[in-house]
């Protein structure tokens, strides 16, 4: 029988070795945590303000749906360098139909995705059946959707858009029970409120259900100490961060579409057959498709949906400018590619996370929102980024020497 100190000694190196395996996945949600500290200091409490973080999610919310998307197409061992050109036609589509032709937001919107799938098809149809290289492809459709732009504006920008289409980007959650103002807690919003409590809730019952599971069928789980800790943690920056939000104008419409969004790509990489079939995929196309798997339309389906996704945060960046520009996406696929690359994804394929993409989307959106509030220009900006970015990319090598 072990005494408490052996016990103690036996436990330890466990958890060390499982923070040693994880490394690459902690190690970017730690400098998500470092990050924020740092410019909620050097900015004065400006950061965590409830208006900044609503800022920070309207911002931001396109990159982060832009980037569950370019994650599976990297995971498959692509690249999408239209995605911006993308967002500027499917903003122009919508331009023209809602502003010239008065059709109404849904049909337009409807249409805008479907011809979002339709791009991304076009694309996917020539790499994945023809082979020709993504990055050649997809500079091709850079070119060529950011001119078709130019065109369908005629080098003006065309707007405002309806009320009710705005509220995609720019709306907030309906309160449904008017709080009295509380001790200490003043005025929230109380459906904010009740999200903010039963969100978190549901995530530690789904975790402590999922480590039951495996290990009653042998697989091996984080210590329980780090279990614990881990869930603790998120709890309490949730409830903090939906606190914050709540004493505001409470949850904005596209967080919620957000988090459905991550919810279901985070289920298919992890829980579909799909899903493992892409990471195949990524890892090795030879042996899947020995394995009998159609890599070919594996490949097609990535892009097809990168293009359903990238016109979906089309129409996102048209309802928060209430305009479509000919500039719009102007080097947004090098924040949705970078945010993949810092949360963890590999350059060859066939590594990364739903989970990571969304940390990476959000380390890019505090860099520029902190950077901003400090008054620094765009050119120091671009230096920081691209030296963060550089650093995720040596920080992913050094992991991969070290296993």
């Amino acid at each position: 029988m072990n005494t408490p100190n052996e016990a103690t000694q036996t436990a330890a190196p466990s958890l060390a070795v499982f923070l040693r395996q994880n490394m690459r996945e902690y190690g970017i949600l730690i400098a998500l945590v470092v990050i924020m500290i740092f410019f909620q200091i050097i900015t004065g409490g400006v950061l965590f303000r409830p208006v900044n973080l609503t800022n920070l999610v309207l911002q931001n919310s396109f990159v982060v749906i832009m980037a569950l998307g370019m994650l599976l197409v990297i995971v498959a061992g692509h690249i999408d360098l239209s995605v911006g050109s993308i967002v500027a036609i499917i903003g122009a589509v919508a331009a023209v139909m809602m502003v010239n032709y008065k059709i109404d937001p849904w049909t337009t919107s409807l249409v805008c995705l479907i011809l979002g799938g339709v791009i991304g098809a076009a694309q996917g149809y020539w790499i994945a059946y023809h082979h020709i290289p993504a990055f050649i492809v997809t500079l091709a459709g850079m070119l060529v959707f950011r001119g078709m732009t130019l065109w369908l504006l005629g080098g003006m920008n065309i707007g405002p858009f309806p009320a009710e289409f705005q509220k995609l980007s720019t709306g907030f959650l309906p309160d449904l029970v008017s709080l009295p103002e509380l001790p200490l807690l003043g005025s929230l919003h109380s459906t904010s409120i009740l999200l903010t409590l039963a969100i978190p809730a549901l995530l530690v019952y789904l975790s402590w259900r999922s480590r039951k599971l495996n290990e009653s069928h042998g697989i091996e789980v984080e210590p329980f100490a780090f279990f614990v800790t881990q869930n603790a943690v998120l709890v309490a920056v949730m409830v903090f961060l939906g606190y914050q939000l709540s004493t505001y104008k409470g949850f904005p419409n596209i967080l919620v579409i957000m988090g459905v969004l991550i919810a279901f790509y985070t289920f298919v990489t992890t829980r579909t057959t799909i899903g493992r079939r892409i990471y195949a995929l990524g890892g090795n196309e030879k042996a899947t498709r020995l394995s009998g798997i159609n890599t070919d339309r594996l490949s097609f389906y990535t892009f097809i949906n990168m293009g359903v996704l990238a016109g979906f945060a089309g129409l996102i960046v048209a309802a928060r400018l209430n305009s479509s520009t000919p500039k719009a996406g102007n080097g947004f696929e090098l924040d949705v590619i970078a945010a993949c690359f810092i949360g963890g994804a590999s350059t060859t394929g066939g590594v990364g996370k739903i989970t990571g993409a969304v940390v990476g989307a959000f380390i890019m959106g505090v860099l520029n929102n902190g950077m901003s509030i400090m008054g620094l220009g765009i050119d120091f900006q671009q230096m920081v980024k691209g030296l963060v970015l550089l650093a995720a990319v040596v920080f992913d090598l050094y992991n991969k020497q070290k296993s």
